[in-house]
């Protein structure tokens, strides 16, 4: 098996892995079919017995909310398609709450107590 998801988490709460994808551009049906095969994968080969089945995620730049929703209706696995936001388009108030990049560069590597 030669695709991995983007990103690979474990929700405690839901007590299952959570798939997502990250997308630069606007959403694009694909991105729905290449997700659940993520799904069908971790659910088959790496959830556990306890778990419950696995959940997808597709962050991509834009969406037409109606028309994913309309999409996504037929599919049986538990997924979800959200926008995100890069620094260019928050607003001042969110950017400054936000902590510096240095900070979170000395975090990441370490160095931050």
């Amino acid at each position: 098996m030669g695709q991995y998801a983007d990103l690979l988490f474990f929700n405690r709460d839901f007590n299952c892995l959570v798939a997502v994808e990250l997308k630069r551009g606007p959403f694009k049906t694909a991105y729905l079919g290449q997700l659940s095969g993520y799904l069908r994968v971790l659910d088959d080969y790496e959830r556990r017995e306890h778990e419950s089945p696995s959940i997808g995620l597709v962050l991509c730049k834009d969406m037409n909310r109606a028309f994913v929703d309309y999409i996504i209706q037929d599919y049986n696995k538990p997924m979800g398609v959200a926008t995100y936001k890069t620094s260019v388009d928050m607003s001042s108030e969110l950017l400054d709450a936000l902590p510096p990049i240095d900070g979170l560069k000395a975090l990441l590597e370490g160095d931050g107590d």
